[in-house]
């Protein structure tokens, strides 16, 4: 009989970069990393709300600094990119979380602009993450690469096209390159959220979602953020070291349930 391999279950010293870190899952997300040790790159849009998460991070004793990004800007991207791994000494794991709502039938005139938006930044913008982060992950003792898409990438919405376009071509982009990096030890996974409480949601009449959420899931209740953020996070463990290119819904059973 071998040995048993004792396998590492922290990532403390690791960093990370958490694309759309100011709100929802991204923010969960890198608190729950910050809270393992991590050092945490808090980048959104908004420079303030990444500023915010930050700040609360560090004084609670974590290790986390605020970077403006636009995921859509391929200059900006890569300049984040450098920057994190300057100032941290290293790049360990991506998580591309960053998404933006794009609910609009496909005959409104506004389409066209939605659909570049839409795709420009929850897909485009996780390819060019990896690759700006590539040269530093083949440094990394524990390369991992974590997308977030949705359960909208296996079963649809109405009027929310570009954004099942996206997330479904997420999912494809994230088995693609779980074998094209897999023969480097980089992992490259995906998580499909389903019903969570962020601001996305947030529009929804409780009662609506009270709803939706017997209907469809199997627990009865839409996820919280953090519950996303903790899968997340199990994906980027040293142990996890032989999972690659999966697609993995956090959705409460949705997938699973028929009726």
């Amino acid at each position: 009989m071998s040995d048993f391999k004792q396998l590492s279950r922290s990532v403390k010293g690791l960093t990370v970069i958490v694309t759309g870190a100011a709100s929802g899952m991204g923010r969960a997300t890198a608190r729950v990393f910050a809270a393992e040790g991590a050092n945490v790159a808090v980048t959104d849009v908004s420079e303030e709300g990444a500023k915010i998460v930050a700040d609360d991070m560090v004084a609670h004793g974590g290790s986390a600094k605020a970077w403006r990004l636009d995921v859509a800007d391929a200059d900006d991207v890569k300049r984040v990119v450098d920057d994190v791994a300057k100032q941290f000494g290293g790049l360990d794991i991506v998580v591309n979380n960053a998404g933006i709502s794009t609910r609009l039938p496909i005959d409104d005139g506004g389409y066209d602009a939605m659909w570049d938006r839409g795709i420009a930044v929850m897909l485009t913008g996780q390819q060019r993450m990896i690759r700006a982060a590539l040269p530093y992950l083949r440094k990394s003792k524990c390369p991992r690469i974590v997308n977030i898409a949705s359960t909208e990438a296996l079963g649809a919405t109405a009027l929310h096209s570009p954004y099942s376009a996206a997330k479904a071509g997420v999912t494809g982009l994230t088995r693609s390159l779980a074998v094209e990096l897999g023969r480097e030890g980089i992992t490259v996974n995906c998580i499909c959220p389903g019903p969570i409480t962020t601001g996305m949601t947030a529009r929804i009449p409780d009662e609506q979602k009270a709803i939706y959420a017997k209907r469809r899931t199997a627990l009865n209740r839409y996820g919280d953020p953090e519950e996303v953020a903790h899968m997340t996070l199990s994906l980027c463990l040293p142990a996890a070291s032989f999972l690659t290119g999966v697609v993995i819904p956090v959705d409460g059973g949705l997938m699973a349930r028929n009726a």
